[in-house]
């Protein structure tokens, strides 16, 4: 046996040996990924696991930020006749009318709002048709709605209600093709839903709605202390027009 032949045979053992190393991490590799997968899973196949995964992330509810419970004290010394469980009640009918509206494109779907929030919803439709796009929130559904944040600032009080949604979410364009979402997953995510009350017109900023009541029914006189029982100026009762003077300003998604 010649050098030659002799080097050949120990390249191909060589090789061998590289090969056989190889195929045992393979194997090995797989086999933990395998154990990983049916442990983390409840399937050896990583790639069903990942697709389950998926589909059990569509099914859980975002958390919301729920500061009711610490903010509705304060709020109902500002605003003793304050009902916060029915406030609760109707940030959610508005975010869900807002989302028919979209759905619908139909600015009539929301239920009630200022001229802020209407304004919004038809630069939203506006904006869709723009780009020929039409976008739908089918079979919606609030897991939970809080007061997430409530603040005094240039004229107004603000409520913040922060709500998490499920529906099935899209966008398609004209000729149907899906553009954004499926059809057959559910879309989790939250939205912010803020309602305002005007305490003094003279120093509001951006004041679109003109509509909202802040004048005493009796005598005309601004009420210019937030939660008044009766008017300052003639004593009247209005309590039932401060309540109406809160007004639904925005709608949002908290990406």
């Amino acid at each position: 046996m010649t050098a030659k032949q002799i080097g050949t045979i120990i390249i191909l053992v060589l090789v061998l040996i590289i090969v056989i190393a190889l195929l045992v991490l393979v194997l090995s590799l797989r086999k933990k990924v395998r154990r990983f997968s049916n442990k983390m899973f409840g399937t050896p196949d990583l790639a069903e696991g990942l697709e389950q995964a998926g589909i059990r992330e569509t099914e859980r509810p975002r958390s919301v930020s729920a500061m009711t419970g610490i903010l509705t004290p304060k709020i109902r010394a500002d605003f003793p006749e304050m009902n916060v469980p029915e406030a609760i009640g109707r940030a959610k009918n508005v975010l869900l009318s807002y989302l028919r509206g979209v759905t619908e494109r139909n600015t009539a779907c929301l239920q009630e709002g200022n001229s802020e929030l209407k304004n919004q919803l038809e630069n939203h439709i506006a904006d869709l048709d723009s780009r020929n796009l039409k976008e739908r929130f089918d079979n919606p559904h609030i897991h939970r709605a809080e007061i997430s944040d409530y603040r005094r600032e240039k004229g107004r009080s603000i409520i913040t209600f922060q709500a998490a949604l499920e529906c099935i979410h899209t966008i398609r364009n004209n000729d149907g093709k899906l553009v954004k979402g499926d059809e057959k997953l559910k879309y989790q995510t939250r939205y912010n839903v803020q309602m305002i009350y005007i305490q003094d017109r003279t120093i509001v900023e951006n004041e679109l709605d003109g509509a909202i009541a802040v004048n005493c029914p009796n005598c005309g006189a601004p009420l210019e202390m937030r939660g008044s029982s009766k008017c300052r100026y003639c004593g009247a009762p209005v309590i039932e027009v401060n309540l109406y003077a809160w007004s639904f300003a925005s709608v949002e998604e908290v990406i």
